[in-house]
Parts: structure tokens; C-alpha cells; sequence
């Protein structure tokens, strides 16, 4: 686990002053670039030591067998896997013969830092090798925002005393890997997993071309070197079949400096041929040269400054989360902001973890944020999610349903899922879906997208929902068999979130149907068809608890039994690694927020009360055992009144990978976590809701934090709000001059117009209800008592 403060707190930069073997993996994580398009982890330029080596493009996988003990019917036959594809990242040094490695001679000083404004990683060290040479390295590596296929490396050594310096830079394809999968068969899969098709070796670099085995996509990563430093400076390359190398030989005296610009091109295709990929790479190179090293940066820079102009969130009183959300921010825009048409992963670009699948986890907690600081990301999201219709049409024609039923776990678009009750049979993905477009569309008014692409994931979800329910003697409309968000409760009758959120998706599809009625009728849709719709939303079932006055979070969920949580030792969490499956289907156990959740994306479907009850009734079942639940956690905390509870919930959303908290961060980071840090602040401590059409507020800060600033797009207008403990001032930044937002702030209707700010006092909290207990040693860490 990545030590408390390993990383100093520093509201621009996360700084490794140490270099920690034990969680270098982690570390690799964190220290991650990306851009939506090419990943690189934040491996040691030498390539070793490493914890897990990766350079990943996004949607390049490899198809491997799935495993069954026993076979049945509607069961994918294969998966999608991640493929760590040809690393451009090494550049080895050597000096006087002596090869520079971090875990031999005498390592003096060691930093790496993630310069988030400038969207960069810089690392600088001295070392001093067995022979007593004193060398400095600096290296500074970037993946362009602005530049899709194009990531670029400087790096400068200097020496103390006339030293042979030589610099050996390398694209290496099939590098061997630790363990990923105890299944041989995958092992199999993943081991060389690309074929070479094509090299091409140039004086100061090269070219190579794969192919995968079995999935048969095409990959081409290109290199090329500009040099600067003393005279007689020598300059070779050669290669094989997976391996090309640069060479670059010098004598360097004190006072001197060797530098090396290390341009690197990636592009691969399903589709186009060996020559259209290769000239790809080569374009791309070639713009990178003419851009050159300097102009890379400022492009970048520029990027960046328009980026954070748009979506910085400020904290006062918590630098920790101050940090925290605007690594998040970054990580978030760097899973999504270059996709264009291609998934957004549950670890983006950082490392093969849940095998570089994208879940329901993007659609509702990634895209909601880039919904309101980057929507053009979002509008590419989900064109690929409708350019993936056709199977998830077929999905569902397979499954014995109408309309479009997209997998629970993809890269492509098929279902990789090899277990039912919490991977298919999460049917609300569907929803998800939808609602992501609902939010999209609301937010942004893009009515050539709802026309083109969003009507039709509208209806083939409504679709869906209506096959997949049915009305009962009394009308009453029910989903059964399915599974929502807590995977710990599977295959279950009238879940309430997935019945709130198909409600949603059932009426908004209706709605989109009326606005643009002749590209519904291409679509077969009808009034007939469009009043189903309408009459299963109305007539939906939602479960209630008369005795306890809360609502079950499936039918029948409160009278199951107990967990037995002060006999659960707090190394047996969590569970799912612990304890079978079918003990943790028939306790009243959560691992995520799910009714919970319902409560703030649904928030419009229950009064005041019944969120005061429900959160304390679940608060005592909720273990947490997904990264994905303490934003949502945060949120509720805050709308019924406990703030600190909201505050530490914050802390653990946003610290997720910089502190290791469920110890996976080594795979990769965890996107939904951390863009739920932002959730937890605008949505949370903010009070900002989006129902209706309108925007609503509701702000509160926790003793801690005494300010809190952020900023939203909505219709083309930038609103920022400015949150202090007793007042907040909303105020229009962007947009019409005679433009105007309408919203909410605790109940009252203002208008805000440019120039004119509006503002109005913070009510004190005020909680009422039960006090809110957490399973025995499952709270969250505390923030109140800390001091920066």
C-alpha cells in the first residue's frame, strides 16, 4: 500500500521525492499518461526495474477463451484482453561501458513529478556508478492532447567529468510480462501475443508493424530522434523482428549536455492495410517534427489552460483533496479526451486491470463529469456506444429480448462476461446508457446528436426494457431476474434503481420519439409503441417497506437475514474473496451504493423523508468492497445533513489511488473513483441536481473546507459557483450577453446573468433522522481531524 503523504501534497503536482521499490507498480499508475488514444504507464525510462510494463492503445485487444466449469446457453465463448503493444518508452544510458540502473551504484537523488498543468512527468536524478562517475539525468515525457497519435520523450544527461556517453533508444514489441491470468489457455493467449508484419530501420530511428493472432488487428509504432549536444556526436539504428534500436554515442565533457528528442507515433486498425497504417505513423511522426519538442509542450500547455479555465474545482481547508480531485480531473480527461469513437476503460490507459473492459462505470460517473467540463468527449462516447448497436441487437435477440442489449463488460462491443448474475444480468447498463444521453442532450441542447444518434440508443433501450418487464393482473409494470448495482445481491425481482432508471429511459425515449417523429418512424417506432412506453413508466412497480418505512432495495430485500458483520474479521473484506457468493445473495449485505444511488441519480422519485430513512438503513449494510461507492455515499451524506460523513466519504473517493486504499491501484487507476471525487464536491457539498431541465443547488460546506469553487457548462453558458460557509454567488462567465440560467438555490428561483452575479445566504444544516452508523470497522477515514 502507498504510504499516507507518500506523495507531498502540492495543489498542481504529485511529487516522488523517494524511489520506492515495494509500490513501484502503484506508482506506474499514478504516474500514467494518456490521452484517450495512447497509454503510456509511468515505467522508469530504462525499462527496469519495473512493476508491470505497459503502453496501451485504446480498443487494441487480443481475443482469449473464457473459462466455464459447465457450459450454458446465451454464454460468451471468448473475451477481450488489453494487449501491451510495441513500448517506445526505453531509452537506456550508459556510461564509460557502465549501464545506468537505479538498483546498482549509488542512486544520490531520485524525484519524479506529474506536472498537471502542464501535462507532463519530469524526472530528475543523480547517480554515481560503481566507478564513481557522477551523472545527472533529466527526462520529461509527454502523450499530446493536441496530436493524437503522437508521444514524445527529452531527455538530458550531464556529467561531472570527461565522461563516453551512449544513449541506446528502443521500440520493443513482446516484452515479457509478469503473470496476468492463472488460466493457462489465457496465459497462452498473452504471452507474444503479436506477430511481426513489417520493420523499416532509418539512421535515427524506425518503424515496425504487428498483427494480433487471433483478433487480427494491426498495429505501427514509429520513432524518431532529434539530438543536440557536442561535436562528433554518432548517431546508428538496427533491428529484428520485435526490437529496433537507435544508438547515440558522444564524449561529453563538464559543462556540457547531451540532449535527445525521442518522437514517437502509434496508430492501429481492424481494417486498413499494412501501407495505410504504416503512412499513418509516418504522417504523425512527421507532425511531430515540425511541431518539434518545445512546440509540443506549448501545445499541450495551452490545452491544459483552456481544460482547467473550464473544469478546475478549487478546495480551501483540505489541500489533500485539493490535490486529490485535480489528479483526478486529470486522469479523467486523459482517459477521454482523445477516445474519439473508442471506449473510455474502467482504468483508462494505465494498466491492464479488469482487462481494459469498460463498464456501466463510465456512463454513469465519468461521462457526468466530462458531461459538464469536456461534453465533445462525451458526444464520442456514446456515438461508439451506438456504433456497437448492431451486436448488442443481436445480443439481445440471443437472450430471447427485443431492442438492444449491450454487454455488461466489452472493448469491442461483445459481451466478455463469463458471469451471469453480476455481469449480464445487470441489465441497467441499458439505462445507464440513457440516461447518459438524456444528460448530454439536456445539457448541451445538441439536436442534430439526439436526432442522429441519440433517438435511436433511446429506443432500442426502451425496447429492451419494455420485452424485458411485464404488467402483472393488477397493471403494475415489474423487471424481474436482474441485477443492479450491488453485485453482492444478484438476480432479483424489481430492483429500484434499475425500475427508476428504466422509468427514466422509457419516458425519455417517448419524449425524444415526439420531437423528432420522422426519424422515429425510420426507426419503426409508432404511437402505439411510443404509449407502451409511456404506460410501463407510469404503472412501474417501486418496492416499499411499509413496516420500516424505507424502501427495499430489490423486492423482498429487507426481510433477509442479517449479516453477521462484528464476527467479520476486517482482513476477510472484502467479501467476494472471502465468503461464497450465495451466502452474500441471501444477507442483507451491500457492496455499493445502490439504493443509495437510485436516491441522488433518481433523486426527483423520493421525498425528503424517505432519503433520511433509506440512507441510514443502508449506511449500516454498506461495506464498500467496490471503489465506486464512496462518492455516491458522499453525496446522500450531504443532502441529509451530516457533512463531516460527507467530507470523509470525499477524502476516500479522491485518495483512492494516491493512497492505494483498495489496494489495486498497481492495474491501473480507478477513473469512476476519481471522477467521483468531483461528483462528491459539485454534486455533494455543492447540492447541484439536474432534474427536469433545471439546475438546482443546494450548497453546504463541512467545518473543515471554507471554500469551495467550481465551475459547469450548461446550453453553451459557463456557470460558476463560489461557495463560503454562510453565502454563495453564482455568476455567468461565458455565453449570449443576453443569455440568462435559471436555477434553484435551496428552494429559490433565481436568474443569473452575465455580469450580474446573484447572491444568497447558505442555510445551516439541519440532520435530522436516526444518528448513521457504518458496519463495524468499515467507516471511513476521518478528515475533520486533520491538519495539512
Amino acid at each position: 500500500m502507498i504510504r499516507e503523504r507518500a506523495y507531498p501534497v502540492e495543489p498542481w503536482h504529485v511529487r516522488e521525492t523517494r524511489l520506492d521499490f515495494d509500490v513501484l507498480a502503484q506508482s506506474e499508475s499514478v504516474f500514467a499518461l494518456a490521452n484517450g488514444h495512447i497509454g503510456l504507464r509511468g515505467n522508469l525510462d530504462e525499462g527496469e526495474p519495473h512493476g508491470l510494463p505497459g503502453t496501451y492503445l485504446n480498443s487494441f485487444y487480443e481475443l482469449r477463451p473464457l473459462p466455464y466449469a459447465e457450459a450454458g446457453y446465451g454464454f460468451p465463448e471468448s473475451g477481450q484482453t488489453i494487449v501491451n503493444v510495441t513500448n517506445g518508452k526505453h531509452i537506456r544510458l550508459l556510461v564509460d561501458d557502465e549501464p545506468f540502473d537505479v538498483r546498482y551504484g549509488d542512486l544520490i537523488s531520485h524525484e519524479r513529478v506529474l506536472d498537471l498543468r502542464g501535462g507532463t512527468l519530469d524526472r530528475q536524478l543523480r547517480w554515481r556508478s560503481p566507478a564513481g562517475r557522477l551523472t545527472r539525468v533529466r527526462t520529461t515525457r509527454l502523450v499530446s492532447f493536441t496530436q493524437r497519435a503522437v508521444a514524445a520523450i527529452c531527455y538530458e544527461v550531464s556529467v561531472d567529468e570527461p565522461s563516453r556517453i551512449i544513449v541506446q533508444s528502443e521500440l520493443v514489441a513482446n516484452e515479457e510480462l509478469p503473470e496476468q491470468s492463472r488460466d493457462p489457455r489465457v496465459a497462452a493467449v498473452l504471452e507474444s501475443p503479436l506477430q511481426v508484419e513489417e520493420r523499416l530501420v532509418q539512421r535515427d530511428g524506425g518503424l515496425m508493424i504487428h498483427r494480433t493472432k487471433a483478433s487480427g488487428l494491426r498495429v505501427a509504432a514509429a520513432m524518431g530522434h532529434e539530438v543536440d549536444g557536442p561535436e562528433n556526436i554518432s548517431v546508428s539504428s538496427e533491428g529484428v523482428d520485435d526490437w529496433v534500436r537507435t544508438t547515440i554515442t558522444c564524449e561529453l565533457k563538464p559543462g556540457q549536455r547531451l540532449r535527445v528528442v525521442k518522437l514517437l507515433a502509434y496508430g492501429w486498425s481492424s481494417r486498413r492495410s499494412l501501407p495505410a497504417v504504416r503512412d499513418q505513423v509516418g504522417a504523425a511522426l512527421a507532425g511531430a517534427r515540425y511541431s518539434g519538442w518545445e512546440g509540443l509542450c506549448a501545445e499541450q500547455r495551452e490545452f491544459l489552460d483552456t481544460f482547467w479555465d473550464t473544469s478546475d474545482v478549487q478546495v480551501e481547508g483540505d489541500q489533500e483533496v485539493q490535490q486529490a480531485v485535480r489528479f483526478g480531473l486529470f486522469h479523467v480527461l486523459q482517459a477521454g479526451a482523445r477516445a474519439e469513437l473508442r471506449p473510455i476503460g474502467a482504468k483508462g490507459l494505465t494498466g491492464p486491470g479488469y482487462d481494459g473492459h469498460v463498464f456501466w462505470d463510465t456512463e454513469m460517473f465519468v461521462l457526468p463529469v466530462l458531461t459538464y467540463t469536456q461534453p465533445s468527449a462525451v458526444a464520442q462516447m456514446l456515438r461508439w456506444r451506438h456504433s456497437t448497436l448492431d451486436l448488442a441487437r443481436e445480443r439481445a435477440r440471443t437472450l430471447g429480448l427485443s431492442g438492444a442489449a449491450f454487454p455488461w463488460r466489452t472493448i469491442r462491443g461483445q459481451e466478455c462476461s463469463a458471469y451471469w448474475p453480476a455481469g449480464t444480468a445487470g441489465f441497467h447498463l441499458a439505462a445507464d446508457i440513457a440516461d447518459a444521453v438524456l444528460r448530454y442532450v439536456d445539457v448541451t441542447c445538441d439536436v442534430e446528436f439526439e436526432r442522429e444518434v441519440g433517438l435511436e440508443l433511446l429506443v432500442e433501450t426502451a425496447r429492451l426494457w419494455r420485452s424485458l418487464g411485464h404488467h402483472d393482473r393488477n397493471g403494475l409494470f415489474h423487471i424481474d431476474g436482474i441485477t443492479g448495482p450491488d453485485e453482492y445481491t444478484a438476480v432479483v425481482d424489481d430492483n429500484v434503481y434499475t425500475n427508476l432508471m428504466a422509468q427514466r429511459n422509457l419516458l425519455g425515449a417517448a419524449d425524444s420519439a415526439t420531437r423528432h417523429p420522422d426519424r422515429a418512424f425510420a426507426l419503426g417506432v409508432d404511437q402505439e409503441e411510443t404509449a407502451a412506453w409511456r404506460d410501463a413508466a407510469t404503472s412501474m412497480h417501486i418496492p416499499y417497506d411499509e413496516e420500516l418505512g424505507v424502501h427495499p432495495q430489490s423486492e423482498g430485500f429487507t426481510r433477509h437475514d442479517e449479516w453477521d458483520f462484528a464476527s467479520t474479521p476486517q482482513d476477510h473484506y472484502p467479501l467476494l474473496l472471502h465468503y461464497p457468493y450465495f451466502d452474500l445473495y441471501r444477507k442483507q449485505v451491500v457492496k455499493q451504493a445502490d439504493l443509495v444511488l437510485a436516491m441522488h441519480v433518481r433523486g426527483d422519485a423520493f421525498t425528503h423523508e424517505q432519503k433520511v430513512r433509506n440512507f441510514a438503513y443502508y449506511e449500516r449494510r454498506t461495506v464498500r468492497d467496490s471503489s465506486l461507492s464512496a462518492c455516491t455515499q458522499s453525496v446522500l451524506a450531504a443532502e441529509v445533513g451530516d457533512l463531516e460523513l460527507a467530507h470523509d466519504y470525499l477524502g476516500e473517493a479522491a485518495l483512492m489511488d494516491l493512497h492505494d486504499i483498495a489496494r489495486n491501484t498497481r492495474d491501473g487507476i480507478h477513473v469512476a473513483s476519481l471522477a467521483g471525487a468531483w461528483i462528491a464536491l459539485v454534486a455533494g457539498l455543492g447540492g447541484m441536481r439536474d432534474h427536469g431541465g433545471r439546475l438546482s443547488f443546494a450548497p453546504r460546506l463541512p467545518s473543515r473546507i471554507t471554500r469551495l469553487g467550481f465551475s459547469l457548462i450548461w446550453r453553451g453558458m459557463r456557470l460558476r459557483v463560489d461557495v463560503q460557509p454562510h453565502e454563495v454567488t453564482y455568476s455567468l462567465r461565458d455565453g449570449d450577453p443576453q443569455a440568462a440560467i435559471d436555477l434553484t438555490h435551496h428552494g429559490e428561483a433565481l436568474r443569473v446573468a452575465i455580469g450580474v452575479p446573484v447572491t444568497r445566504p447558505v442555510p445551516p444544516a439541519q440532520p435530522t433522522g436516526p444518528p448513521l452508523q457504518q458496519p463495524p470497522g468499515r467507516a471511513p477515514a476521518r478528515r475533520a481531524a486533520k491538519a495539512d
